[in-house]
């Protein structure tokens, strides 16, 4: 006599429907991410806010960071003022647009950024543009 057993024996299956959510889940949170970033080319200061700030491209741009010891760095590496000249005269003559975004600290003095500037426009270039954070923004 065969006695029943009092489980049925079921076969294993995966459900996809939780599978699905958690891609779409993963996938919604990657691309939110990558629309918030935002590349910085310079090295970290405390951007002055303004209420008209606007993103602009920065492709095929040089970054220059002001500090708030008035330290100048191009694209993240430390450069004497007259050094500076220099670079940007040749980087001007190999780009055909030139552009150079001027990241400055809240606390430098305008003096520095204006030999920043200066510079600049000496080594012939004039799309100048400085970098700041809108005004609802957190510093660093």
């Amino acid at each position: 006599m065969k006695l029943p057993h009092s489980y049925v024996k079921r076969k294993a299956r995966i459900e996809i429907i939780p599978l699905i959510d958690i891609i779409f889940f993963l996938l919604a949170t990657f691309v939110m991410v990558s629309l918030s970033m935002v590349r910085n080319e310079g090295i970290p200061v405390n951007l002055p806010s303004a209420a008209t700030a606007a993103p602009q491209e920065h492709k095929d741009s040089l970054t220059l960071s002001v500090t708030q010891n008035g330290e100048i760095f191009l694209d993240k590496l430390p450069i004497t003022p007259d050094d500076l000249m220099i670079r940007l005269r040749l980087w001007k003559t190999q780009q055909r647009d030139p552009r150079v975004f001027i990241h400055g600290d809240e606390n430098v003095p305008f003096k520095h950024m204006m030999k920043v500037m200066d510079t600049v426009r000496g080594a012939g270039i004039v799309k100048v543009a400085m970098q700041t954070r809108p005004e609802n923004e957190r510093a660093l």
